[in-house]
């Protein structure tokens, strides 16, 4: 076998390893956009239970709050009637985070490229956070909806004392919650013990799934 002819069997050797190797890569984006979709078809049941949930209860909440507002208002107690409101508005503000992550799932299809999977990822990943720190700014007026105005008069200085540091401590909690929920804290245990179920397990499963595609990519 002469220069030449090794030469030629070198590059047609050369080929194959490319033609199998764009092969391979296909195949490995293909089965991981399909995996991504399983995953995040897998989240539809549970946002689609819990937005119906809250639909249910923002309706009925609403519907009381509206009865009051209009006809018994000025018997009504303040204290249940204000943190109430702010509850259910709240919900109402996290109900809509929920309709658009919806739909940014059902706009997740197993043919369409990397990047534009990738973008939709990172868009749900920001309303989770935010849907979650919308919904733990409720933990204060959890503790004040059953106040009344016989506190005012009724109560000692140490029932007063113990109600006022349970409302600061949610208070400061939610606060803590609102602004330390964060994608760079996704690691600490606080942060896992938050999200752990199936509204984030596999939208992280997917972003590390695409990553690696990546880094197949690049190497």
């Amino acid at each position: 076998m002469n220069e030449l002819e090794l030469k030629e069997l070198w590059k047609t050797a050369n080929e194959k390893l490319e033609e199998s190797f764009i092969i391979n890569r296909k195949n490995a984006e293909d089965i991981t956009r399909i995996k991504v979709y399983n995953f995040l078809s897998s989240m539809k049941p549970i946002k689609i239970f819990a937005l119906l949930v809250g639909i249910l209860w923002v309706s009925i909440g609403a519907t009381v709050l509206g009865r009051i507002y209009l006809n018994t208002f000025s018997e009504a107690n303040k204290f249940f009637l204000f943190s109430a409101t702010i509850q259910i508005l709240l919900t109402a503000i996290a109900l809509f985070v929920y309709i658009y992550q919806l739909i940014k799932i059902y706009q997740v299809n197993s043919d369409e490229s990397i990047l534009k999977t990738q973008g939709k990822l990172v868009q749900l990943r920001i309303s989770t956070l935010w849907s979650t720190r919308i919904l733990f700014l409720q933990l204060p007026v959890w503790t004040t909806f059953w106040w009344n105005e016989t506190m005012l008069t009724d109560w000692n200085l140490f029932q007063w004392i113990i109600t006022i540091v349970i409302t600061i401590t949610f208070t400061y909690v939610s606060m803590w919650l609102f602004f330390n929920i964060k994608y760079e804290n996704r690691n600490k245990k606080w942060f896992q013990l938050i999200f752990s179920g199936k509204e984030w397990i596999p939208l992280m499963k997917s972003m590390e799934l695409l990553e690696q595609v990546e880094d197949y990519k690049v190497k």
